[in-house]
């Protein structure tokens, strides 16, 4: 059993990208060039749909930190299409839009050419913050500062705590620019003073400093992934690591907000998620859970830093709160604000009910084959001119060596699960571009067209023309799903046909076609997958019944001899997406 879980290393890398946590925010934009800083992922669509209510809006830049980059000399960085650290999209001009989408913790630089300001809303994913500082000493990067507008921390209190070499704070003779609006020049963008300088989180800044780090604030912030607390269909509990940078002890206020609906195209939104915070308790040598509040209801939910130190948040989620629909979706945004008032970060957090729907991968160990003919009598059959392989050993003889069969399985919301012999994952043509699952590739993005690369999956377990079996029965312990699979007497795969063959070719002296019987016979297997609680090997697997599903496998062939042949063995299988929806569209 443990080699079956060799083949189950597939990335996926997509898997953080099916759901999202909604958030809108306005940016306002003076007349000329201005910098926002994305904290979030507006990647859900196009650069031309989020400005295109915005006609005076003609020009798009994204800053691509780049390590081999020309140092930050007295100004900054001019943008052009002939620096790699620039992406740009322009309106009026379909040969410069190279930049397509927006993405998280970026900097843009945006040309208003109205004659007045104007605003502009753009509706994205909460990420957590993260910052890379180049050595190079041209860092162009936002913060997420608390607070609004005169509220906002002052700049060098808020990089009191950043520290660079053998000292905290900017150190002296550093230089920051931001936009405030016209024509790209002297007076744009502007040196600021960082003794007075409040930092707007919504604005990109050029900071003149040749460093290493990733100092985005007082707190540094260690979430399971990019995505945040993503739970899925699983997992229990998650820990956010919080690091306190700076020389104060901090308290830091943990709440959760709501997500905005989705936007069209989007996995729709059930619910909030039942986020609970996880302490320990030593008395009971278990965790005791309770409810993560609300933003701005009490009592709050508060965790002392000491300065220097480190604390772990623990979370978990009631799961006995979930739907026990397959497809609904919970998600939330949880906040993290520091009593300094310096930071305010935004974690996404989402579950679904643990189900196993999606998309899985089966490999399958065949070590024994049974021949179901009573009167075998224990000693190998003869072969016949109908039936060329003879019957084998009624007791059943184990292979000389495993024999590995993969199949691809996917299960619905509605319970329906299906072998398939291709299916690709990737961002659908449907309205919104959602991410999605489907049989045909005319029905998915290319990779030239989407943000996310489209994966291919295919397995020849299926008759050739075959896209899908529908089976019976469900995934779970003690309970077995079987599918019958026909591969027809003249299809390509039946292993009596052999194209090249005169014998086997399916055709006569005068190459007319034959029917049924004649050199080719139909086949039929009847495929069994009966789940364990446990490795039927008796070995010990991270994850079974939940991650990685597995039993015994069984499978019965009639029309390869003159009885039924049996086969068997073990089986193991992982999950590589939970998306519920399977596109059936014909190739």
């Amino acid at each position: 059993m443990k080699r079956l879980l060799l083949l189950f290393l597939f990335a996926l890398a997509a898997s953080s990208s099916l759901h999202a946590q909604w958030f809108s925010k306005t940016y306002p934009l003076a007349a000329g060039w201005n910098a926002i800083w994305l904290a979030g992922d507006a990647s859900h669509t196009t650069v031309a749909e989020i400005f295109s209510a915005n006609a005076n809006v003609t020009e798009v830049w994204r800053w691509n930190p780049n390590p081999d980059q020309v140092q930050f000399s007295t100004s900054p960085s001019t943008p052009t299409t002939n620096s790699e650290e620039w992406t740009v999209w322009k309106r009026d001009d379909p040969t410069e839009q190279v930049l397509q989408r927006m993405v998280a913790n970026s900097a843009y630089l945006i040309n208003n050419a109205g004659v007045s300001a104007t605003n502009i809303t753009i509706k994205q994913q909460a990420r957590a913050p993260a910052n890379t500082w180049l050595i190079s000493g041209a860092n162009f990067m936002g913060f997420p500062a608390a607070g609004t507008g005169a509220n906002w921390p002052v700049l060098s209190s808020y990089f009191a705590s950043f520290i660079n070499g053998g000292s905290t704070g900017l150190p002296t003779g550093t230089k920051v620019y931001k936009y405030v609006g016209g024509p790209l020049g002297a007076g744009n963008p502007l040196q600021v003073v960082t003794t007075t300088e409040r930092l707007d989180p919504d604005k990109a800044y050029w900071f003149n400093l040749a460093t290493v780090s990733n100092f985005s604030g007082a707190l540094a912030y260690e979430t399971p992934g990019s995505g945040g607390l993503l739970f899925g269909r699983t997992l229990t509990s998650l820990t956010v690591g919080v690091t306190n940078r700076s020389t104060s002890s901090l308290t830091l206020t943990v709440s959760l907000d709501s997500s905005e609906a989705a936007p069209a195209g989007q996995p729709a939104i059930f619910g909030a998620v039942p986020l609970t915070k996880r302490v320990f308790n030593g008395a009971t040598n278990a965790y005791d859970e309770t409810p993560v509040p609300a933003t701005g209801a009490a009592p709050a939910y508060t965790v002392s830093i000491p300065a220097g130190g480190r604390a772990n948040l623990d979370f978990g989620v009631n799961r006995a709160s979930l739907s026990t629909n397959s497809a609904s979706y919970y998600a939330s945004i949880l906040r993290l604000r520091d009593s300094a008032g310096l930071t305010d970060v935004r974690v996404p957090v989402s579950v679904q009910p643990a189900t196993p729907a999606g998309l899985w991968i089966a490999q399958v160990d065949v070590s024994r084959v049974t021949s179901t003919n009573p009167d075998a009598g224990g000693t190998s059959g003869s072969a016949t001119a109908s039936n060329p392989i003879p019957p084998t050993s009624p007791q059943g003889d184990s292979t000389t060596r495993v024999f590995p069969i993969r199949a691809l399985l996917h299960m619905d919301a509605n319970g329906t699960a299906r072998l398939l012999r291709q299916v690709y994952v990737g961002r659908l043509v449907t309205a919104g571009n959602p991410l999605g699952l489907t049989i045909a590739e005319s029905r998915i993005l290319g990779a030239g067209a989407s943000d996310v690369r489209p994966t291919r999956y295919y397995d020849p377990m299926l008759p050739a023309g075959s896209s899908t079996v529908t089976g019976a029965g469900s995934f779970a312990a003690g309970a077995s799903a079987v599918w019958t699979i026909t591969h027809a007497y003249n299809d390509p795969v039946n292993p009596f046909v052999h194209a090249y063959h005169p014998d086997h070719d399916n055709l006569d002296a005068r190459f007319q076609p034959l029917g049924a019987g004649k050199e080719s016979y139909t086949v039929t297997r009847v495929c069994t997958f009966a789940f364990t609680s446990a490795p039927p090997d008796g070995s010990t697997v991270s994850g079974w019944g939940a991650t990685v599903l597995g039993g015994n496998y069984s499978e019965t062939l009639t029309g390869l001899n003159k009885v039924p042949l049996s086969v068997s063995g073990t089986f193991a299988m992982r999950r590589i997406s939970e998306i519920a929806d399977l596109d059936l569209t014909t190739p």
